[in-house]
């Protein structure tokens, strides 16, 4: 009789509706499934919206003004009776204000990305919050552990916007954060449908946190022509750039060939810092100008072909995940 791999065990393991799912008992929700806090398209509809299917909704701070933030957290507050967070980049401006905040408010759980964990985390702690923080690398990963944060997100360089420097996928970088850290894991970086976030979680993530589809709903902040265009993108679209300043996954349209040129003509630095901005990305996924604005989105967009109310988007994620089948070798 041959050899082969039973995956049922595998699969137990990880199964989403399990009491033991340690993502699920971290956040108190019912799915690992976190909906990532992306600029100009996670308000407090989307994330509310999230919370309210079982998963965990994140308000986007980074592209809020604060007092835009506190009222996004009453209104998020006012919409939901489940756990939802706030996620902030560590480069915020306002920073300080931003995280005073956050703890008036009673926010219980905050997702940092983009700057040191140890920064702020043993705060949060102890004003009884629940801290993640984002990361693309193992070595990044294991500072997090270091630092005492509650999770881990690890995020492949599929992912939309703000990236990584080593380009390193989803599927590699998980099984090795795995390897290195003992903290609750989440993976991020290409998941849209139900199968991809059964392969992470048998991978090594304990649950998953989505952009891209989320970005595509109807209850996501960002402009119309935005969400259709994301739609409308194939393998190829998109690409990581800017690698000098902070590299970024956009779509390729007009502002991404101005920055092309910049680079042909010498990767002036002056110069691209000049053709970036607040400004840019505002104009682009919130007011709509799919030529002159930047459009940050993932490579998982090639599989996304229309824009839905988020509670349809859970329940095609819940049956992909349930009918992906187990293979036996």
């Amino acid at each position: 009789m041959s050899n082969f791999i039973d995956f049922n065990s595998a699969k137990k393991l990880h199964d989403m509706q399990q009491d033991q799912n340690r993502i699920t008992q971290l956040f108190n929700i019912q799915y690992p499934i976190i909906q990532a806090g992306m600029i100009w398209h996670s308000g407090w509809r989307l994330a509310s919206a999230v919370s309210n299917c079982g998963g965990l909704g994140l308000i986007g701070a980074g592209s809020m003004y604060p007092d835009i933030l506190r009222e996004n957290i009453r209104k998020c507050k006012q919409a939901t009776d489940k756990p939802f967070g706030v996620n902030v980049p560590m480069l915020y401006p306002n920073l300080n204000e931003v995280i005073q905040i956050i703890l008036e408010e009673g926010v219980k759980i905050i997702f940092t990305s983009a700057g040191n964990p140890k920064t702020y985390t043993e705060t949060l702690q102890k004003e009884g919050l629940k801290v993640a923080h984002v990361v693309s690398s193992t070595k990044f990963a294991i500072k997090c552990e270091e630092a005492g944060v509650d999770a881990v997100v690890s995020e492949g360089f599929e992912a939309g916007g703000h990236n990584g420097r080593d380009e390193t996928t989803t599927f590699c970088l998980i099984p090795n954060v795995r390897k290195h850290i003992s903290k609750p894991l989440i993976a991020a970086g290409g998941i849209a449908l139900g199968s991809q976030m059964k392969a992470a979680m048998i991978l090594g993530a304990d649950g998953v946190q989505i952009g891209s589809r989320f970005a595509a709903t109807t209850e996501a902040s960002a402009h119309e022509n935005w969400k259709k265009k994301i739609t409308e993108l194939q393998e190829g679209d998109t690409h990581l750039t800017l690698k000098e300043l902070a590299p970024v996954r956009m779509v390729k349209n007009k502002f991404f060939n101005e920055l092309e040129d910049i680079y042909n003509t010498g990767r002036n630095k002056d110069l691209l810092i000049a053709s970036l901005g607040r400004a840019r990305a505002k104009k682009g996924m919130f007011e709509g100008d799919m030529e002159e604005g930047e459009l940050e989105i993932g490579q998982v967009s090639a599989l996304i072909n229309e824009v839905l109310p988020v509670e349809k988007v859970f329940s095609n994620l819940l049956e992909e995940f349930r009918n992906t089948g187990n293979p036996v070798l």
